[in-house]
């Protein structure tokens, strides 16, 4: 660590930690005399990016409280491996246990970008508790407390700039204005949570030293040190990166070095059809930056905004470690604004869960979310709810959507020799391949899968990758009734054995681990599977073929459940017990009254979406539309 000269030693920073420590719960506690008294004791330092400050098993000497930037939280597991965990942000401190029970440290903590930090030295702390015994005392054991309390994630009292360092990967999309456009439309989306900052280095002629910008003004390199006093957002935009020159001799590369060191998140910026490998400079650059590995990476590709559909992303994700990869269109603001909400952890998804016809509402809800400019930022369904999601993910409007599952779902099928499922569908399988084609979900603007029923595994599986078509029919494969889909030797049949409303599978797919810490997106759940009383006539002893074929021909004859009633019943007990589950999982949980409506009524489907969209607008009147897309309040 760089120490300042000795103590804090300007009035603005040293008012910075006065500040600070009477905003902790714990030290806030103490007077003021004893909290001047504290912050004048602290020698102040300031860390480079990917510098580890304590090291586990060393010796506990200090407390470190963060000024500005962060820090991370690491151990390396048995294995060698990265354990990432929590992040301390400004006006949180770490070092407390160690320092008063004598311990050895328990983790690493490394700087995750250039930060300013105030140290409180056991002399200086013995000294102060020389000075007040009782009440140091007494903020020490409650510190002591709130660090032993499990899954202990004190949040901030101190708002935390959130930074974000955007690499272009190629020259050109430096040179023609792509990456600046992109940086301008990501702070402008930003801007509805916060206020947001553009920093940038202009190009400077031969003999001129280079302009630093902040949203398009000169400023002079001094001001970046009060960014994050004045904003929610950086958006800090390197140079792109030169050809694959391994000496990184670059008189931009300073910048960019800078750049990536200042970012709590780190966006990589490629051309769609540019080569997929990552080339020595990016490699060298970001070896160089050691904090790196403990930021959360995100990849953007670049598309022409009518290219019909994104390039497969898999060939990006050699040699890379990321989080998400994001196909943007040029000039398609809705895309970046889905790319800032995913960013700041405020992504919008949206479950359908199967229910036959009764599916058909999932419409009406999406129409209702339409018309309160609520977006949708993932889409994920099963059952009936994949078919209506994939399509929507597809980009079909909705009365497109109504008028195909209704054509689709007048085909019918064939009964077939019962050695693996009642009916072959095989005419499913060949009319969802004509209504998606062999397009695959990897090649989808907007991000879906289908959840199934993994019999082999015995647990849910998501489909996000592969044919859409595929996809979708394990999901609509019910045990029994359908043969399962075949997916590596494991048989895939209809979610709903399982999980009828997978939320918690929408709950992994919004954010990581780590990310949950945090608080990742919103997730608004719809449920129309309702639960049947299935009951045979009370004077039967027995059911048999004559029974139902009885009821099929004499509406008054005693109620005698088929097969197909059974299997689909019994294809859904398992989610029925899972629904208390996904309740509390979801932020929203929409349950349509469907139940009048036979699963089989397809010929009303237009009904049914009204329903749903009645039932949608009713209760996203009473949701803080501000609070789930955590948007700035207005004044």
């Amino acid at each position: 660590m760089e120490f300042l000269p000795e103590h804090i030693h300007s009035e603005a920073s040293l008012a910075k930690v006065v500040a600070m420590l009477r905003a902790s719960p714990v030290f806030g506690a103490l007077s003021p005399t004893i909290i001047d008294e504290m912050a004048e004791a602290m020698q102040e330092c300031l860390v480079r990016g990917g510098e580890t400050l304590l090291r586990e098993g060393e010796d506990s000497d200090s407390i470190i409280f963060v000024i500005s930037g962060g820090l991370r939280v690491t151990r390396r597991g048995p294995n060698g491996q990265l354990l990432l965990y929590n992040q301390i942000q400004p006006g949180q401190s770490i070092g407390e246990l160690g320092l008063i029970l004598q311990q050895p440290r328990a983790q690493d903590v490394t700087a995750v970008r250039d930060s300013r930090l105030a140290v409180l030295k056991r002399s200086a702390y013995q000294a102060l508790l020389l000075r007040h015994p009782g009440e140091l005392c007494q903020v020490f054991v409650q510190a002591v407390y709130e660090r032993l309390r499990p899954q202990h994630d004190a949040p901030s009292h101190q708002r935390m700039a959130q930074t974000l360092a955007l690499l272009p990967l190629q020259p050109a999309l430096e040179a023609d204005g792509c990456a600046t456009a992109l940086a301008e439309d990501l702070c402008r989306c930003l801007s509805l949570q916060g206020r947001a900052a553009h920093v940038r280095q202009q190009a400077a002629r031969p003999g001129e030293p280079a302009q630093l910008l902040l949203n398009g003004q000169p400023i002079v390199r001094e001001a970046l040190a009060h960014l994050e006093d004045d904003h929610d957002f950086i958006v800090y935009q390197a140079a792109g990166l030169p050809s694959d020159d391994p000496v990184l001799e670059s008189s931009a590369l300073p910048w960019t070095r800078f750049a990536l060191r200042q970012a709590d998140q780190l966006i990589l910026l490629s051309g769609a059809h540019a080569n997929a490998a990552p080339s020595t400079t990016e490699r060298q650059l970001l070896a160089e930056d050691g904090s790196a590995a403990l930021k959360r990476q995100h990849l953007v590709l670049l598309h022409d905004a009518h290219e019909p559909q994104p390039v497969l992303p898999t060939p990006w994700l050699q040699g890379r470690e990321l989080e998400r990869i994001y196909p943007l269109r040029r000039a398609r603001l809705g895309d970046t604004q889905r790319l800032a909400r995913f960013l700041t952890g405020s992504a919008l998804g949206l479950v359908l869960g199967g229910g036959g016809a009764r599916g058909f509402a999932h419409l009406g809800v999406l129409r209702a979310l339409h018309e309160h400019a609520l977006p949708v930022d993932l889409i994920a369904g099963n059952s009936m709810g994949a078919l209506i999601a994939a399509q929507y993910a597809c980009g079909h409007s909705l009365d497109q959507i109504l008028a195909r599952t209704r054509r689709f779902a007048a085909g019918g099928e064939r009964l077939t020799l019962p050695l693996v499922s009642l009916v072959a569908g095989r005419r499913v399988e060949r009319d969802l391949r004509r209504l998606f084609g062999e397009r695959l979900i990897e090649q989808l603007w907007l991000p879906f899968f289908a959840a199934a029923c993994n019999l082999s595994e015995g647990n849910t599986s998501t489909l996000d990758q592969g044919p859409i078509w595929r996809a979708v029919l394990a999901s609509n494969s019910p045990a029994g009734l359908f043969p399962p889909v075949l997916q590596g030797g494991a048989l895939l049949v209809d979610g709903a054995i399982l999980d009828n409303v997978p939320v918690q599978a929408m709950r992994m797919r919004l954010g990581t681990p780590l990310e949950r810490r945090r608080g990742n997106g919103s997730i608004i759940a719809v449920d129309v599977d309702v639960r049947e009383n299935l009951r045979a006539g009370q004077g039967l002893q027995r059911l048999t073929n004559w029974q139902v074929l009885k009821r099929w021909l004499r509406p008054g004859a005693p109620a005698a459940p088929g097969i197909a009633d059974i299997l689909y019943s019994a294809g859904h007990i398992g989610s029925l017990g899972q629904r208390q589950r996904a309740r509390t999982q979801a932020d929203h949980y929409l349950e349509p009254p469907v139940a009048k409506y036979p699963l089989m009524a397809y010929s009303q489907g237009a009904e049914i979406a009204e329903l749903g969209y009645r039932h949608a607008m009713e209760h996203i009147e009473q949701w803080d539309r501000t609070q789930l897309l955590n948007l700035k309040p207005r004044d």
